[in-house]
């Protein structure tokens, strides 16, 4: 053998063939996605099945009626249902649409105060807190609202009917502020406020460097580059965020029970006290159900499922629809 050949190594075979590690990664990342998936359809199935006996009886005014009521005779035989879902849908959506137009844009001017405005010892403290408070339970949020922020916000929604009262939904009939939607909206946009921050923070943290710089090259200031530069690229991880700010508020249940009067009546008056939500009908209903009825709240649980999925479908959708327009 030459002294050439034994310098020169041989070839090195290239091949697509992935490696052992990657293949372990690939599969478990792989099974969990699945996994989830599977949970997702076995409740799905879980709530279809328990409660197809009261969709099927009541079919289409489960959702377009708003009496709840049953009654049975001494040996627990129903002797007359009506069970509708309408009040608490229009609850749902009004506590959760008060609570989205709130937290956005407070969450979206923190994540741009973090990001650009804040040194950095300040935004450390504060993202930690930020980060806190989303793990908070939302327990301590309803308490925290019933007991200090209600007297405020009963006053705030006073002055919004002195002043704004010849809109609808401001206008009130009875005087009555007392744990309103207007109330639990405002304990949902505290709740729903770090998520929004969260990842808003994040998309607007990877904003492009070059055109972050040729927009300072140019002459702009930093709230001309914001505009012209940031919120245009993070447009849509911010609506992600707040889709997702809104299927959790969508679903919350202890707050809103602590902080909202559940009156079975279809209510659009944000400022008056009654109301309700499907989580919250479901955990005041649930304890001293008769088996009949926990199928209706489970057929609830189920109509409650598919509007997060809805929500989460159209909150993709719009991701993608505005994703490339803000790049």
């Amino acid at each position: 053998m030459s002294v050439q050949e034994l310098l020169i190594p041989k070839p090195r075979e290239i091949t697509t063939e992935p490696r052992f590690s990657d293949k372990v990664f690939r599969g478990v990342v792989t099974t969990g996605g699945l996994s989830s998936l599977l949970l997702l359809g076995l409740i799905a199935l879980f709530l279809g099945y328990r409660g197809f006996e009261v969709l099927r009886q009541e079919g289409i005014g489960f959702i377009t009626h708003a009496d709840w009521s049953i009654s049975t005779d001494d040996a627990g035989n129903v002797l007359e249902s009506h069970f509708g879902l309408a009040a608490m849908l229009v609850g749902t959506i009004l506590c959760s649409l008060i609570a989205v137009a709130i937290a956005l844009p407070i969450s979206v001017f923190c994540a741009l105060f973090l990001n650009f405005y804040a040194p950095g010892w300040l935004k450390k403290i504060m993202v930690t807190i930020i980060d806190m408070m989303a793990a908070f339970p939302s327990i301590l949020f309803g308490i925290w609202g019933f007991l200090v922020l209600m007297p405020s916000v009963e006053y705030w929604a006073k002055l919004l009917h002195k002043y704004l009262g010849f809109m609808p939904f401001f206008k009130m009939q009875v005087p009555f502020y007392t744990r309103s939607p207007f109330v639990a909206g405002v304990v949902l946009a505290i709740m729903i406020i770090p998520i929004i921050t969260s990842v808003s923070r994040e998309i607007f943290s990877q904003a492009p460097l070059d055109r972050i710089q040729a927009a300072y090259a140019l002459g702009a200031t930093r709230w001309a580059m914001i505009k012209a530069v940031v919120i245009p690229h993070g447009r849509s991880g911010v609506i992600g965020g707040a889709m997702l700010g809104l299927g959790r508020a969508m679903g919350e249940t202890v707050a809103v029970f602590t902080v909202l009067n559940i009156v079975f009546q279809i209510n659009w008056q944000m400022l008056l006290g009654a109301g309700g939500n499907v989580a919250s009908l479901i955990i005041l209903k649930f304890g001293d159900a008769s088996p009949y009825e926990i199928k209706a709240l489970m057929a609830a649980g189920l109509v409650l499922f598919a509007m997060t999925l809805i929500v989460n479908a159209l909150a993709n959708l719009i991701v993608r629809t505005t994703g490339k327009s803000g790049r």
